[in-house]
């Protein structure tokens, strides 16, 4: 087994994530097998009960793990499937640790940071680099390990400890490190600036550990004279340093790597090519044409992300790349209109009114309404209106977890005509609940108690928009994430009204899939489709919905043979 690290500095935020899932992508298509797994210094179990606005998303994995967001970026790029074990956090390590101590594993010695958390952090690696995440059998051949945060924070010591301590321990050849920093240019002068990469590697070594390769963030693309300073004064050979500038595209990093010989130097470093061993050489012919294919699109659909977090994009992340990968395939180009669902609320038109028509404005010329998962009562209204206004004018609509609630609540009031109909969760007095929290889900813990990860959906009527989507397939698999549920006493009703349940749970109990009659296209789901949508294979909802609001929708259905068929790069 191999190891590639990677820990960034100077600020956070550079890419580390598509960094080290773009390595992956190089290693993978010179026939090589990768896994990932990301660090993760904070003292939450995991990322499950962090709020949207300070973290991000939260990435649901297959086995219900909630997880960084940056784990979704190895599963997309490298189409790998990947386990709650494979993100490892502060308040894990330390929890295994004092479990440990009370059973008695370290009778009669001192538990310390080092050498009993730094020898935890070691074991886990190991443990987990060895899990197969693809389809073959067998451990992969190199493990990826991204270090969160930025060296010197305090949280990320212990790790940075149990790097140096692992690199000696599986020797140089089976060991690189990887140092991810900032090149700006400060004011007119146009200037690449290095002290800061220098200030960074200088406390890296610090710790122990040497970087054999810097990936340099940067505008434009690094000139000679910075690499050659930076090799100079950071130890490490000019052809090391690569240049991580601004391109065109996500899929063009990869690419851009390529270019600069990572994958060659990489392997060499890893004694992964030799005189017995055959050549790496990437083929990245298909990921190229992906990466050239996003850039010529030309032709836009215009899609309201109408969301409780526009304020942070990251909270949406596996959405957006999940719309992206339905538009590649759709030949679009996607545009998002982010619609903050309180300025579609009446209240915002009183207190600005100027913001509240903007939302109104955008939102009605949209090619789509998109209404994503969330959790609490902020901006519901807004997303009941812009349900209303999709279903209403025959505009396509997605919804997503909370999403089809959304819908239930919107179409139980003005179809059915229950006014107060609402969700437990954001009325409990109403006498009219359509959306009830589930029985067996924990009322006083938070964390780790929900509905989550894969679980199976039964696709009732081959008939059904939900069958055609999924290529003709009943039995699908998604991965959840929620606490409340369509109420089953209110599905007879609301199917008899027209809102038909074509998708659910293996028990007949729980509504995972709703259709709309005699619409375009008005299709929700209980479950997140987000989370196992790859650049090669979108998620067929998303797909659906991208092809239904470019007016491609029927056609491909009827080129399709009756379904939509995903051509699989």
């Amino acid at each position: 087994m191999k190891y590639l690290a990677v820990a960034g500095g100077t600020v956070s935020g550079l890419g580390k994530g598509t960094a080290i899932s773009s390595i992956g992508v190089l290693l993978k298509a010179a026939g090589l097998r990768t896994t990932s797994m990301k660090i993760d210094p904070y003292l939450n179990t995991d990322a499950g009960t962090m709020s949207p606005f300070e973290h991000g998303e939260v990435f649901v994995l297959e086995d219900g793990g909630e997880a960084d967001l940056d784990l979704g970026n190895y599963e997309r790029f490298l189409d790998i499937t990947l386990s709650s074990d494979h993100n490892i956090t502060t308040g894990k390590v330390y929890s295994q640790v004092i479990r440990r101590e009370r059973k008695g594993d370290y009778l009669g010695k001192t538990v310390q940071v080092v050498p009993h958390v730094t020898d935890a952090v070691q074991e886990w690696i190991q443990k987990v680099a060895y899990i197969s995440v693809d389809d073959k059998q067998g451990p992969p051949d190199v493990c990826l390990i991204e270090v969160g945060g930025t060296v010197g924070d305090i949280e990320s010591m212990v790790y940075l400890e149990a790097l140096r301590q692992f690199q000696y321990k599986l020797g140089p050849e089976n060991f690189a490190l990887a140092y991810v920093s900032l090149v700006p240019v400060l004011g007119t002068v146009g200037e690449q600036k290095t002290k800061p990469t220098q200030h960074g590697v200088k406390e890296l070594r610090s710790y122990g550990l040497t970087p054999d390769f810097i990936l340099c963030r940067a505008s434009e693309p690094l000139e000679k004279a910075t690499r050659e300073k930076l090799s100079s004064f950071c130890q490490v050979p000019a052809s090391h340093v690569i240049s991580v500038h601004d391109v065109s595209n996500i899929y063009r990093v990869p690419l851009l790597l390529q270019e600069q010989g990572l994958c060659d130097l990489l392997c060499k470093r890893l004694q992964l090519v030799g005189p017995s061993l055959p050549p790496r050489i990437p083929n990245l012919a298909r990921w190229e044409d992906m990466a050239n294919k996003v850039d010529v699109l030309t032709e836009d659909v215009v899609i309201a992300l109408v969301g409780k977090y526009t304020g942070l994009q990251d909270s949406y992340l596996s959405v957006v790349k999940a719309l992206k990968h339905g538009a590649i395939h759709s030949d679009r180009n996607l545009v998002i209109e982010w619609i903050e669902s309180t300025d579609l609320e009446p209240a915002m038109k009183q207190t600005e009114p100027e913001k509240y028509e903007s939302a109104w404005r955008r939102l009605r010329n949209c090619d789509g309404v998109l209404c994503p998962g969330g959790f609490g009562d902020r901006g519901i209204e807004g997303k009941i209106l812009a349900a209303n206004y999709a279903r209403t004018n025959n505009v396509p609509y997605l919804g997503v977890c909370l999403g089809l609630q959304i819908a239930v609540i919107e179409f139980a009031r003005n179809v059915l005509g229950m006014k107060t109909a609402n969700s437990a969760e954001f009325d409990e007095k109403t006498n009219e609940h359509v959306v009830v929290f589930m029985p067996e889900i924990s009322t006083t813990a938070m964390g780790g108690t929900m509905r989550l990860g894969s679980r199976l959906t039964i696709i009732k009527n081959k008939s059904s928009l939900g069958c055609k989507l999924y290529g003709g397939k009943t039995s699908i698999y998604e991965r959840h994430r929620h606490r409340y549920e369509v109420n089953p006493d209110k599905v007879a009703e609301l199917e008899a009204a027209g809102l038909k349940f074509s998708g659910i749970d293996e028990r007949a109990q729980r509504m995972e899939i709703l259709e709309l009659e005699d619409h375009p296209f008005y299709f929700a789901t209980q479950f997140h489709p987000e989370f196992k949508s790859r650049p090669n294979r979108p998620s067929p909802p998303f797909l659906g919905f991208i092809l239904a609001a470019s007016k491609q929708l029927e056609q491909r259905i009827e080129e399709g043979g009756g379904v939509v068929q995903v051509e699989d790069w």
